[in-house]
């Protein structure tokens, strides 16, 4: 699909806003959800886990000229694993930004799929996921692995590091899906100052011959795996530490 992530036409007033301000509504959105947390478990039996993160998604857009142009937004992810087993549960805020129907459908099956690749069960997990840019909305399922390796990550614990990002899908038999935008997402990155970009290991036709940035750190990833290795630095599968016998 063209474009994998697109936002409304006001999205072109994201990319001039100071980042110092996109950090404040991050923030504020952060508090809304803890305090929101907080009136939601007084009235569970005992949540186990309470995790947030907020993961970079790298998406396309267009100018006033209608042409492509890669951008770079953030995701604010909330974690709940609690103590019942009624299934999992995910929510998306419509406020203050929307996600579209594709991404919806997306994210519900990579967090499943990515679930199922790391043996996890996620009948007892809730996720509620807010797109914090005001009258915007996400279309597209590019930004779904990444969404998906997040709540993977706090589920177990671990964190995507800093400055890191993926993009792509998440197939049926645990691979890392092409997608569509490579080189506009690769140099919204490069603009943005992050660190490291993972894209699917297949290359999609659409995209053409590119170049990579001058000292941006791109890798090619195929499983969820390997894709998650890079994201947190940590194995999706740890060693049990072994027991010596005298």
């Amino acid at each position: 699909m063209w474009p994998i992530v697109s936002l409304m036409p006001k999205s072109l007033s994201v990319m001039n806003t100071p980042r110092s301000k996109i950090c404040a509504m991050t923030m504020t959105i952060l508090l809304g959800l803890t305090l929101w947390t907080h009136s939601a478990a007084s009235k569970m039996a005992g949540p186990i886990q309470i995790r947030h993160q907020s993961v970079p998604i790298l998406g396309v857009t267009y100018n006033e000229a209608h042409q492509p142009l890669g951008i770079v937004m953030y995701v604010m992810i909330h974690f709940q694993k609690r103590a019942d087993h009624d299934g999992l549960k995910v929510h998306f805020r419509k406020n203050p930004g929307r996600f579209g129907p594709l991404a919806r459908k997306g994210v519900a099956t990579a967090i499943g799929r990515a679930a199922q690749s790391a043996n996890l069960q996620t009948d007892s997990w809730t996720v509620v996921l807010t797109f914090p840019y005001p009258g915007l909305t996400m279309y597209g399922d590019s930004l779904s692995a990444m969404v998906a390796l997040s709540v993977i990550a706090l589920a177990k614990g671990d964190a995507i590091q800093y400055g890191r990002t993926l993009t792509g899908v998440i197939t049926d038999d645990g691979h890392i899906g092409a997608v569509t935008g490579i080189p506009f997402k690769v140099y919204a990155a490069y603009s943005e100052g992050l660190d490291r970009v993972l894209i699917p290991e297949d290359h999609h036709p659409l995209d053409g011959e590119w170049r990579i940035p001058f000292l941006m750190h791109v890798s090619h990833v195929g499983t969820v795996e390997k894709a998650y290795q890079e994201l947190t630095g940590r194995s999706l599968f740890p060693e049990e530490s072994s027991t010596l016998a005298f």
